[in-house]
């Protein structure tokens, strides 16, 4: 009895020095099951819930922090890569430093080829679209939360596709740390600060990947989701984004409307503009409850979630192979 003691002390402490020194337990192989996993629209939209009970998820916040380790320990948990791209920017209101954090969770990260997929997922400080309630408690269930909740979900499955390519999930903070006034042009801040550093770090090309296609997500969990095809998509990127609702078409798909509606300036831009990655936006911009305190889950859908996640992985392994 004391021999096999010994023993099993031995191993926890060579797991503690092993996470001590920077692993991790996903580094080891994991067991692989002949029996292929869907997506779960209730895991999906628990996740959702999960990511909200944070509370609010500032930039630079406890709430983002908190936000950053659970989803580290959820990604390295299903055998992902995970890495942070940190920098600094200057407050909208007091002008001290804030630190942000791009999050890269990576699938077969030895590919040099590699398609992008993204959101952002830090939160407005204040609901200022509220018509009672412009200072009021912001969660951003849908317009923060869901695209994490996509891609939580979709990490379930990542390790069962096997392209030809890698895929990251990108999550972009510093999407939008503004302050609005009274009136609705008085805005205090840059919005798209963490796509924006994203682009530039990629033009250095410290790294020998390049990115084939991306695609951002936001706004995805609306319980009646109509998505169409955005018209900043179809200047940059049209055949991406025809491939896109080809491919939700084949799925017999309704919520994705092979029709061009509102301009929408999002965290694509700095992906097309800066880096030139053709990037297109899957966003549901007619969600009624957008930068109020009533965007909270009771007006989601894991049904949404598992939508848009049903395209994005169909498409990926339709995605022709590098050249």
């Amino acid at each position: 009895m004391k021999c096999s003691l010994c023993v099993v002390q031995i191993a926890i402490l060579f797991v503690v020095v092993l996470l001590g020194c920077g692993g991790t337990l996903a580094d080891a192989p994991q067991k692989k099951s002949n029996k292929k996993e869907k997506l779960n629209s209730r895991r999906a939209f628990g996740y959702l819930r999960k990511i909200c009970r944070i509370g609010t998820r500032v930039s630079g916040s406890r709430g983002i922090r908190i936000q950053q380790r659970l989803l580290r320990d959820h990604f390295v948990k299903l055998g992902a890569e995970v890495k942070f791209q940190t920098f600094d920017v200057a407050h909208p209101l007091t002008g001290k430093p804030v630190r942000m954090a791009n999050m890269i969770v990576s699938w077969h990260p030895k590919s040099t080829k590699r398609v992008l997929l993204a959101c952002h997922y830090d939160t407005r400080p204040f609901p200022d679209m509220d018509r009672t309630n412009q200072r009021g408690k912001f969660v951003g269930a849908n317009d923060g939360a869901s695209g994490v909740a996509l891609f939580m979900e979709m990490g379930h499955l990542m390790q069962q596709i096997s392209p030809s390519y890698g895929v990251d999930f990108v999550f972009f903070d510093g999407e939008e740390l503004i302050y609005r006034g009274r009136n609705f042009n008085d805005e205090k801040g840059k919005y798209f600060l963490g796509s924006e550093h994203f682009a530039k770090e990629y033009l250095k090309k410290t790294n020998k990947h390049k990115y084939l296609y991306g695609v951002v997500v936001d706004m995805i969990a609306d319980r009646h989701l109509k998505i169409y095809k955005e018209k900043n998509s179809v200047k940059y990127a049209r055949k991406l984004t025809d491939s896109i609702w080809e491919t939700a078409k084949e799925l017999n798909i309704k919520a994705f409307v092979s029709r061009e509606k509102h301009e929408v300036n999002d965290d694509h831009l700095p992906l097309n503009k800066i880096a030139h990655i053709p990037t297109i936006d899957i966003i549901d911009f007619d969600y009624r409850y957008w930068h109020t305190t009533h965007d909270t889950p009771a007006q989601c859908s894991g049904k949404s979630l598992v939508t848009v996640g049903r395209v994005l992985l169909a498409w990926l392994e339709q995605v022709p192979k590098p050249k």
